[in-house]
């Protein structure tokens, strides 16, 4: 199916803000001039209202009204009370199919929904940690579902959000990134620093963060208390939403801003490049981003969000999970539904790309919590 690229990548270090403002003064011009003539003209009809040249001037007026009336009464059914010819075919109805606890929807693929439903449902129901996902694809019109609204402990998947509400300030202030923004942005998404986080989250503020979920439509996100950045409470369907503004133009980040962070979350470093990215088809761009956190309860918060980009267009797959008893667990539990979903959302490619083993450096916890009171 041939599709075409929409957007490029920008390398710049923050992003461009532009007031484009457009003056027409021709147009003004020829609307002022077209007022002028009617009111001469009709001027010029007054002055010479006289018995005759009046009627001839109505049924001049009324000529062209009369042609289009005929010309519609063309279109009419001869038949009297005959349904009119509708404008265009009407779009087919969507079909939801569910399998276990997963549903996936489409008006126009619904056999590739049916079959994503069955294999989703097929690699999670194997496994004992709990599961929410939120797969996304515009261009073959298919979505599917679990657990969409079920809340998590964020660990770093929620610096995706810090950097959008960052960016979004910037536009605010209508200013690039500082130099030191820049960096802390940078070593933040493609590192998973810990220290740029905290950084960055001190610098916005709750408030602002919350001001950008607003913005964002992220009504279901819960701003972490204090500096714990990583406790924020996401959800699948939050967590899509935020990815959909990283790809398609909004009124929240500028074109720019858009890029920028796209290209970030493809410079993310390979050892944290497990996830969603498991089996994505060769030749996709991946931008991704994965949190991981052990607590004393429900154990391991193993989650992955990303964005896959080609000349097909995009989709998007957000898995979130807790209650894993290893790290390792969780990462296997998101890469095996993750592959279903590059499989049957690629009907025609040949060649898929396989996950990083887990370094050890890799499995150290995401942040550490202290014991803390009670957490929404």
């Amino acid at each position: 199916m041939a599709r075409h690229r929409w957007f490029e990548e920008s390398k710049s270090i923050g992003p461009q803000f532009f007031s484009p403002k457009v003056h027409n003064r021709r147009a003004a011009n020829v609307v002022s001039a077209n007022m002028g003539n009617h009111a001469t003209e009709d001027q010029a009809s007054r002055g010479n209202d006289r018995p005759g040249r009046s009627l001839r001037r109505t049924i001049r007026l009324l000529a062209p009204a009369a042609g289009a009336l005929l010309a519609a009464s063309l279109l009419v059914p001869a038949a009297f009370g005959a349904a009119p010819v509708a404008a265009a075919t009407a779009a087919p109805a969507a079909a939801t199919t569910t399998v276990g606890l997963v549903s996936c929807t489409s008006a126009s693929h619904p056999a590739i929904a049916a079959r994503l439903a069955s294999d989703i449902w097929a690699a999670r129901r194997v496994r004992s940690d709990s599961v929410a996902l939120v797969v996304e694809d515009p261009i073959l019109g298919v979505s599917c579902t679990l657990s969409g609204a079920a809340r998590f402990d964020s660990a770093s998947v929620v610096k995706v959000t810090i950097l959008g509400a960052l960016l979004r300030k910037a536009m605010d202030q209508h200013r690039y990134l500082t130099a030191t923004e820049a960096s802390l942005a940078r070593t933040m998404i493609t590192q998973s620093n810990n220290n740029s986080a905290s950084a960055l989250w001190a610098e916005l503020g709750r408030a602002y963060i919350q001001h950008f979920l607003n913005l964002a439509g992220m009504s279901q996100t819960i701003v972490g208390p204090g500096g714990y950045w990583g406790l924020t409470q996401i959800t699948a369907r939050d967590e899509t939403r935020l990815l959909r503004l990283l790809l398609v133009p909004n009124t929240v980040l500028s074109n720019n801003s858009r890029a920028y962070a796209r290209n970030l979350m493809t410079q993310v470093i390979s050892s944290q490049r497990w996830g969603v990215p498991a089996g994505a088809p060769a030749g996709v761009v991946v931008h991704v981003k994965n949190g991981w956190l052990p607590r004393a309860t429900h154990g391991w918060r193993i989650h992955s969000i990303g964005a896959f980009t080609s000349s097909r267009g995009w989709y998007t797959i957000v898995v979130l999970t807790q209650n894993n008893s290893t790290m390792t667990y969780g990462v296997n539990t998101i890469q095996n539904i993750a592959r279903v979903i590059h499989r049957d959302l690629n009907p025609g490619a040949t060649s898929f790309t396989a996950a990083p083993a887990l370094a050890p450096s890799a499995i150290t916890p995401d942040e550490r919590i202290p014991a803390l009171p009670a957490i929404p």
